[in-house]
């Protein structure tokens, strides 16, 4: 698979990585042997980036990533966040990055972590203080890098300037466009971009069904108004035309979305998450499917400004 970078700094990773979120977070139940047979095919087809966080499972995903990855684990990059607390408030003080730091090494089984993120910003600490306690934690090989996740321009600016930030995580798909305001910010400074959910938590796939019929627990139930009715219907009339668009293409309405994302600048490397083989099969074939100028602007016709409805209840996260 090609290979992209992220960031100024050397990072360099296959041009689709793989999230790993669902296996403990937000996606009802998973088994760990088909877990990890998806993550070992994901490796044998050419993925090189694996993405967990203490909050998934608060330490069951990153076992998880760590027991799946043992055999090939100096052949890939990792990784992980921190900065939630149980009660999902945030926590990103010095002493908490550090003991949620050496809590992820031992959970991954591994001596370095590749990519540590902020996971979401925290108002009440000083993000230069954040990005000093990654930068000690850069100079005494247990990180590599830096990322940020959810972060307006600002904290960005003010990060980058302490430690060069490798990549921003944020939401981003044919359905969410609205992180690409902030694009200019991280092409000036050399930051790379990884866009989560990049299959609008499934929408964009050929597995879709109303809010109500997905397991308690399930955030497409919960949390997401994009699946509600009015907001539904709406949603699945643009999938039915782009799929048609995939399928003029000899492509899945999935491939055809990730394509979408790495021709939007080859410093973007998305994060399909699925515990399926199959579906895995079908997002990494995105990597060799070719949109022209034609098909991105028919893209643009169909879903002119993303989905309809929210990403979360209240309109989500505020960048600062």
């Amino acid at each position: 698979m090609q290979k992209r970078k992220l960031g100024g700094q050397g990072l360099e990773v296959a041009a689709i990585g793989y999230g790993a979120m669902g296996f403990h977070l937000a996606y009802g139940s998973a088994g760990e042997v088909d877990g990890q047979k998806t993550i070992h095919r994901a490796y044998e087809l050419g993925v090189t980036h694996f993405d967990t966080a203490e909050l998934y499972g608060w330490g069951e995903n990153e076992k998880f990533i760590g027991r799946a990855v043992q055999g090939f684990r100096d052949e890939i990059t990792i990784a992980t966040k921190f900065g939630f607390t149980r009660e999902y408030g945030t926590d990103s003080r010095p002493e908490h990055i550090r003991e949620v730091a050496e809590n992820s090494l031992c959970y991954l089984q591994t001596d370095h972590i590749d990519i540590l993120y902020q996971h979401r910003v925290d108002p009440n600490v000083p993000i230069e203080d954040v990005a000093g306690t990654v930068k000690d934690l850069i100079a005494e090989g247990k990180v590599k890098y830096f990322g940020l996740s959810e972060a307006g321009p600002q904290t960005i600016r003010k990060a980058h300037a302490v430690q060069p930030v490798s990549a921003l995580q944020t939401e981003y798909s044919v359905f969410e466009r609205d992180v690409e305001a902030l694009f200019p910010t991280l092409r000036e400074l050399g930051i790379g971009f990884v866009p989560y959910s990049p299959l609008g938590r499934g929408f964009l796939t050929g597995a879709v069904k109303p809010a109500s019929e997905y397991e308690k627990g399930d955030m497409r139930n919960e949390m997401d108004p994009r699946w509600q009715p009015g907001n539904f219907e709406k949603n699945m009339e643009a999938v039915g035309q782009l799929k048609e668009l995939a399928e003029s293409k000899g492509a899945t309405v999935a491939q055809l979305a990730l394509a979408w994302l790495l021709a939007q600048g080859d410093d973007i490397v998305p994060i399909p998450g699925t515990r399926s083989v199959v579906r895995l099969e079908e997002n990494l074939g995105a990597a060799d499917l070719v949109l022209s100028a034609e098909d991105l602007a028919r893209v643009t016709e169909i879903l002119p400004n993303g989905s309809f409805g929210d990403r979360y209840r209240g309109g989500g996260p505020k960048w600062i």
